[in-house]
């Protein structure tokens, strides 16, 4: 790849009409995370909606599913606890090569990776005049209501990396039925709730999401060339 220009190193941005099966999504990013890794394919940042359901992460704690017959539920393989999808959150599933450097974040650190992926989501939600926020000890992105003193969880984030190619990625809520949290502890949290941006009054459209990621994307992933970073196993 060292002849690859940044026009070939930037991933394909994919976005599916309907609602797309949990099982269909993840043999969808296994294959393209070994082509990805093989040299078969070019990355993949891939925009889904899904039909109501539950995913256990590696960390996800069997009493932390308190209505197990609501909707199906499935071992996700990403880092993290209990998560819910479903129509009106914008899921996005992230497949890059992390032996390079993308745009802000640096080749071979997970820990700049996921930074990177709270940064977008933060940077999108700026664009609604929301102010996102990260938390110390605390997986995905939180927006507070300081009158009231109380702050809930917008965004969510679970990855994986295998042999530097990363998968799963972020899911942010747009307009989903928040009662659909109520059959878990989403992420194992229990003292705070979720809210979307409908609920905090912003009737934001998912085209209008879709553009908004898109445009976060190219802030924090695509700023900068790093071509001389392209390295090959």
């Amino acid at each position: 790849m060292e002849n690859a220009t940044l026009t070939d190193l930037r991933p394909e941005w994919r976005i599916s009409e309907g609602l797309t099966a949990y099982p269909e999504a993840l043999a969808l990013m296994q294959e393209r995370v070994a082509a990805i890794r093989e040299g078969r394919a070019q990355e993949l940042v891939w925009m889904v909606e899904h039909p109501p359901l539950y995913t256990a992460g590696t960390s996800a704690q069997p009493s932390d599913l308190q209505d197990p017959g609501r909707f199906p539920t499935f071992e996700a393989g990403r880092g993290g606890q209990w998560t819910y999808h479903g129509p009106g959150q914008r899921t996005g599933y992230v497949m890059l090569d992390l032996t390079r450097a993308h745009g802000m974040v640096a080749a071979r650190d997970v820990r700049s990776y996921v930074h990177g992926l709270e940064e977008w989501l933060i940077r999108t939600l700026a664009r609604f005049n929301v102010r996102g926020e990260r938390r110390e000890g605390r997986v995905g992105i939180w927006v507070e209501d300081r009158a009231a003193r109380t702050e809930s969880k917008i965004a969510a984030i679970g990855v994986r990396v295998s042999r530097w190619v990363s998968w799963h990625g972020v899911a942010l809520n747009v307009e989903p039925d928040l009662s659909h949290f109520g059959g878990i502890v989403p992420c194992g949290i229990a003292e705070h709730g979720v809210t979307s941006l409908h609920a905090l009054g912003i009737p934001a459209t998912m085209d209008e999401v879709d553009a908004a990621l898109r445009a976060s994307w190219q802030d924090i992933f695509e700023s900068t060339p790093h071509e001389s970073n392209v390295q090959s196993d």
